[in-house]
């Protein structure tokens, strides 16, 4: 790393009326440090420098801008860095009402920079309590969900630092605040085909949403009417009796012959989760079985090849056809378990990791093993052919 006399020389280059060919050739030596662990490491015991960085965000030279932002970007993505740059570089104040510019060029990568600040529990209090302050969530939910807002910037981002706030109750009781009509206003992007991040991020969302089991009968009502948007993106083609399609809401009726499911495993898994969550109460758990949920699950799981989309596919269906729990025991988030009986639990959640990822590996080789038997196949037809041509 550099000695701080090196450190002090790079900083004396990062002042507005440097040359610009100096400032950029210093700003891209800052990024390329900025691109592994140690140079993030050297870089969080110098907040000056970093100050010195952040203030040339408002450089004439987009080049030098857009390096101070890929900066940021890294170095926000690394939570050893997250208290440095609240406290000392003091960035969130100014992202915020950037990212509410609807000229503003680089909002994307604020929105990235935001959304990394917001993975841990600690930095994600203090952003959403600066947000309030300068803000306000309204806005950003706003900006997100009005399409060309700013023609320059798409801000799919904001959709995991939506998610990410969410961890907190606070967070939560806004998006559910029964007066704003947010969670309506998010649901249609989950299936958002533009961007795959847009779409996790607002499932993570309404995942978290649905942790606050009071609130599931409201989000089952006409009201919000959530159902449907969780299940469209886990239903197919397949065609299914009359019976079994009266019964289910009515976007999931007769379904086209083209209908395609949700292509990230990693979405598909937590639609379920989300799902699942709202088969905690008896009163969900009625509306699930009642709109006949079974069955857009039961053609899932035959489509389903991921084992770990396909083990929480299980769990819901369990749920969906088992038995009611026993009398105090309605409302799964709220009950408690013996402590030798959550130990067991643990245990038994880490064997079945561990025969997922066995049985993924095994799925692994076989499809390996096919591939190469495929091209050993080609290669003999080649062979034949190169024969036939001599």
């Amino acid at each position: 790393m550099l000695s701080d006399s090196e450190a002090a020389e790079l900083l004396s280059f990062l002042t507005p009326d440097t040359r610009p060919d100096v400032k950029g050739h210093t700003t891209g030596y800052i990024l390329g440090m900025s691109g592994h662990r140690d140079g993030c490491r050297f870089l969080r015991s110098k907040s000056d420098l970093l100050v010195a960085l952040f203030a040339l965000t408002s450089d004439p030279s987009i080049a030098i801008v857009k390096d101070c932002y890929h900066i940021f970007i890294n170095l926000s993505a690394d939570e050893t860095l997250h208290q440095v740059l609240l406290a000392d570089v003091k960035v969130l104040p100014v992202l915020l009402k950037r990212v509410l510019d609807p000229e503003y060029l680089f909002s994307d990568q604020i929105c990235t920079i935001l959304s990394n600040l917001t993975r841990h529990l600690k930095t994600c209090k203090t952003v959403f309590q600066v947000l309030q302050e300068e803000v306000g969530l309204a806005q950003l939910v706003e900006v997100f969900c009005t399409e060309g807002y700013n023609k320059k910037a798409n801000f799919n981002y904001l959709s995991p630092l939506l998610s990410n706030l969410t961890q907190l109750p606070e967070a939560r009781n806004y998006i559910m605040d029964k007066d704003r009509c947010v969670i309506q206003r998010l649901l249609p992007f989950t299936q958002y085909q533009a961007s795959a991040v847009r779409r996790g991020g607002v499932v993570g969302t309404l995942r978290n949403c649905c942790f606050d089991h009071a609130h599931h009968e409201w989000l089952l009502s006409d009201a919000v009417d959530i159902l449907p948007f969780l299940l469209l993106p886990l239903a197919g083609p397949e065609e299914l009796t009359e019976e079994e399609n009266e019964g289910l809401p009515v976007d999931l009726q007769y379904l086209p012959e083209d209908k395609k499911r949700e292509e990230d495993p990693d979405i598909r898994k937590m639609l379920l989760e989300t799902l699942l969550l709202l088969t905690a109460t008896r009163a969900g758990r009625n509306t699930l079985k009642e709109k006949n949920v079974y069955y857009i699950m039961r053609e899932f799981h035959r489509w389903e090849k991921d084992v770990h989309v396909t083990a929480a596919c299980e769990k819901l269906v369990e749920v969906l056809i088992g038995d009611e729990p026993e009398q105090g025991m309605e409302n799964l988030l709220e009950v408690e378990i013996p402590e030798d009986v959550e130990v067991k639990l643990k245990e038994a959640d880490i064997k079945e990791q561990q025969e997922l990822e066995k049985e993924q590996e095994r799925m692994r080789q076989e499809k390996e093993e096919e591939e190469k038997k495929k091209r050993d196949a080609e290669g003999e037809d080649k062979e034949q052919e190169s024969g036939l041509i001599r």
